[in-house]
């Protein structure tokens, strides 16, 4: 059965007024599905970089490789980072297409890694590429749902609404890579022991010449530890026994792989306030794979252990955030935390600079105490804040004061 993707709009759309498109994401999210289910004015000429065939043909001779290829079909081009010999050639087939005044998409890549990070294969397609992510699947999407909470947010006011109790550890376990929330008798920790072996043996080698495996494996533990919190460079790199040469090589191939991701911190546009925290904070781009790295089974952590629990609520709803923002242009996610510590867990920013605050709250109750930080932000932006929720675990959309209201985390995928 094949789940419709929130990305899968876009993608579309972005095929018909770009000449290439790039569609990065994890391994095993779906990115040869998505593909393959595109609607598209032209037929699908489909090559893949894991036959060991075609990408000797490709590195051998890549300008006989590229020349090869139909000119009135979309090349679909899968796991495209495995051979960068293509990339000049590629510029080259699109500029003689430009020229020619059409804009349709010619090439269609697909790849686990983000190409932005390497220079010596994005520089020759500035402005040529259009780049599009896809990632795990939404608890809206595992749920045939096809809702995308954060337009609702900008787009549409709130009200009273009750929902009915859904079992929110059921959906988080579903909000994941689509085999395991497909297939459920999947051993989830073997697979994700394959996965990890994966991304070690392959993709990280793109970012870094990693000569000890077991650090990367380390790193990821101690990550773990610290997921949602401020990121303290000094103090993680001391604790793995990295310099900071190597620290800074290694953190960036975790991102550049989509095993984690950092959320910015926001400050006032167009003035420096030294009130504002500058550091990000760390997540995990599947909140299923950070219990597993943090040696803990997520039912026994839901049951036994509110506190880790808590953690890992967060880091839910951080990956809810990056998966909706996947199918939007043009808003931006950070956090926001003064020198005071006044904070709120997400704010949302879209390209007119009207913001939406989120702080979450892993209850089943709020209060007008839980909207301090939610009030700070509000006087920062002022007339282009819109509206500040609280996520948590109760089942009413109710006020709790002017511009905010408490929102049950079902919204996420239940409008």
């Amino acid at each position: 059965m094949y789940i419709n993707r929130e990305t899968g709009s876009l993608l579309e759309k972005t095929a018909d007024t770009r000449p290439l498109v790039y569609l990065n994401g994890p391994r095993q999210v779906g990115k040869s599905t998505l593909v393959h289910n595109i609607r598209t004015r032209k037929e699908i000429n489909y090559i893949t970089f894991d036959s060991p065939m075609v990408l000797a043909g490709a590195k051998s001779d890549p300008a006989e490789f590229i020349a090869s290829l139909p000119k009135d079909k979309l090349n679909i081009i899968d796991e495209v980072q495995m051979s960068p010999e293509i990339f000049s050639y590629l510029k080259i087939a699109i500029d003689e297409k430009r020229m020619k005044g059409d804009s349709t998409c010619l090439y269609l890549l697909t790849g686990s890694a983000d190409l932005l990070a390497l220079p010596s294969l994005s520089d020759a397609l500035v402005g040529r590429m259009s780049v599009l992510t896809l990632l795990p699947f939404s608890a809206s999407e595992s749920r045939t749902a096809n809702y995308n909470f954060i337009r609702r947010l900008f787009n549409e006011d709130l009200y009273y609404h009750k929902y009915a109790d859904e079992g929110l550890l059921e959906v988080i376990k579903n909000a994941t890579y689509p085999e395991l929330a497909v297939n459920r008798h999947i051993d989830r920790t073997q697979w994700y022991d394959d996965y990890l072996t994966t991304i070690l043996q392959r993709d990280v080698k793109t970012f870094a010449d990693i000569r000890n495996p077991e650090k990367v494996v380390m790193f990821l533990s101690v990550l773990s530890q610290r997921a949602g919190a401020l990121v303290n460079n000094s103090e993680i790199s001391m604790e793995i026994g990295l310099d900071n040469k190597t620290y800074d090589k290694y953190k960036a191939s975790l991102i550049h792989t989509f095993l984690v991701f950092e959320v910015r911190p926001w400050a006032k546009p167009g003035r420096i306030n030294k009130r504002y925290t500058k550091s990000p904070k760390l997540y995990f781009t599947d909140t299923n794979m950070l219990s597993y790295i943090m040696k803990r089974d997520i039912d026994d952590i839901y049951v036994k252990d509110r506190a880790t629990f808590g953690h890992l609520f967060e880091n839910f709803i951080a990956t809810e955030i990056m998966k909706n923002l996947t199918s939007l242009n043009h808003v931006d996610v950070y956090h926001f935390r003064t020198a005071d510590k006044k904070e709120v867990d997400f704010v949302l920013e879209n390209h007119h600079g009207e913001v939406v605050g989120i702080e979450v709250k892993l209850a089943g109750s709020v209060d007008a105490g839980d909207t301090k930080g939610l009030k700070v932000l509000k006087e920062e932006v002022g007339e282009n804040f819109r509206k500040g929720i609280i996520l948590y675990t109760g089942s009413e959309i109710v006020p709790v004061g002017a511009g905010f209201w408490a929102v049950p985390v079902n919204y996420l995928w239940n409008g």
